[in-house]
């Protein structure tokens, strides 16, 4: 299978590097385009948002639904005139606020026991299962999984007009993590495709078709690979000082334009979290205590509709995982602990899942793995087990991106649907972006 792609329209697009996005369309409009976004994401009229909050409290007023939305629990904004709910938000509430996460679960668990979820299971025997190989072995990867994934991308039918290019980039395993190996590419759906720089923090199957009317346009690809739990044991001792005349440190414990910014409010912060601390590891251990205590998770708003997330996290008392690690990222940043954005999928037996994590840099050690929000785990025998995803990550993971928010590799002319994360994959053609209500995926995982 040749890797080529010969249409006119990406050989004028293949241009040097991997830079941020900068692009600029005559007749585009990012704000006609963020409105339209924000029309997506908030469809929930008031008499919804009451209608379910009523399941559980079945005697809720206008008054307390009027509170949870000034107060931020509850996120609504007026859309074309109207106030609309974020369409996640009602559901959100009952995981945010503290009351109406008790009621929730007493209405979940009438006879007043929890059991362990079958996802919590599969997670405590496989950290346990890596701490353990890593204490016998030395070796800070354990427990390798192999896996085989098909993802398809279907564009709507007539989403663009007949016999004009639709181009796609898919989600492919990065070949430059040490516990992602033997990545091969098995089948894609077109013949000609392309892989992105090596270079690009986004990894991607990029191909093209020609939209036929009346009929969706599909994109696939097929792939295997091996990922390795991670796990180190680390003593804060043994951390050595920071060479900081390294393009590494410099670079990780920079500010980027728009979501790792040092405002004084998240200097002081950081600051206050970390006073009487000067050890690396130490210092970054309270910042995930305190992040993991602050912030219940809750279904997020698309990341391109929001200016700064650590500062929305803040804010709204919330965040979803790629939000509470952008602000992980940023508090750790600020204190000269170099960390970086990571993400792609969780692979369990139970299906796939979006997700987003960290690594953090120690002289003496190299790169950790941090799971800001699967964060500390309850079931835990001891410390090892406790803070595991401070220094480790499961065997459950397929990794794509090694940052956040660079242009893709080959670049698109329109602004992503994510300009922050990429695991859905992206679509445009040259009247614009296609966003989400107009082309779906589907991952298929199969455990070798």
């Amino acid at each position: 299978m040749k890797t080529r792609i010969l249409t006119t329209l990406s050989l004028l697009l293949l241009l040097a590097g991997c830079g941020q996005e900068n692009q600029r369309v005559p007749g585009y409009s990012w704000e006609e385009d963020l409105a339209y976004r924000e029309s997506v994401d908030y469809t929930w009229t008031p008499e919804q948002v009451k209608e379910y909050i009523q399941k559980y409290i079945p005697d809720v007023t206008d008054e307390q639904i009027d509170n949870w939305t000034k107060n931020g629990p509850l996120e609504a904004k007026e859309i074309n005139g109207k106030l609309m709910y974020y369409r996640r938000t009602a559901g959100g509430l009952f995981l945010v606020d503290p009351e109406c996460r008790q009621i929730k679960w007493n209405y979940d668990h009438p006879d007043g026991i929890e059991v362990m979820s079958r996802h919590d299971s599969l997670e405590y025997n496989n950290m346990k299962a890596i701490i353990d190989d890593v204490n016998e072995t030395g070796n800070p990867l354990a427990q390798p999984s192999h896996m085989k994934v098909k993802f398809t991308l279907t564009v709507n039918a007539d989403a663009v007009p007949e016999g004009e290019t639709i181009r796609c980039w898919l989600p492919f395993p990065r070949k430059d993590v040490a516990r992602q190996q033997d990545v091969a590419l098995i089948g894609t759906s077109q013949s000609e495709y392309q892989f992105s720089d090596p270079e690009c923090p986004h990894s991607t199957l990029y191909m093209e078709a020609k939209a036929v009317a009346g009929e969706p346009t599909v994109f696939s690809e097929e792939f295997e690979y091996t990922i390795y739990g991670e796990w180190h044991k680390i003593d804060p001792e043994k951390i050595q000082p920071y060479d900081k005349t390294t393009d590494l440190y410099k670079k990780y414990t920079a500010e980027r334009e728009k979501h790792i910014v040092f405002s004084d409010r998240l200097r002081n912060l950081a600051d206050s979290l970390t006073a009487g601390i000067e050890n690396p590891y130490l210092q970054a251990k309270a910042i995930f205590e305190w992040v993991e205590a602050m912030f219940p998770w809750s279904g997020a708003r698309e990341y391109s509709t929001l200016a700064n997330i650590p500062e929305y996290v803040l804010d709204s008392g919330h965040g979803d995982c790629g939000q509470v690690t952008l602000l992980f990222c940023t508090l750790c940043r600020i204190k000269g602990i170099p960390a970086h954005f990571q993400s792609g999928h969780v692979m369990d037996l139970d299906g796939s899942g979006m997700h987003d994590w960290s690594e953090i840099y120690f002289e003496g050690i190299g790169w950790v793995p941090v799971d800001m929000s699967f964060g500390i785990r309850t079931y835990s025998w001891n410390d090892d087990a406790k803070y595991f995803f401070l220094s480790g990550n499961d065997t459950h993971r397929l990794i794509i991106n090694s940052d956040y928010g660079y242009e893709l590799s080959p670049k698109k002319i329109y602004p992503r649907s994510d300009d922050v994360d990429f695991q859905r994959g992206e679509v445009e053609w040259k009247g614009g972006n296609l966003y989400y209500p107009e082309w779906k995926y589907k991952m298929e995982v199969e455990h070798l």
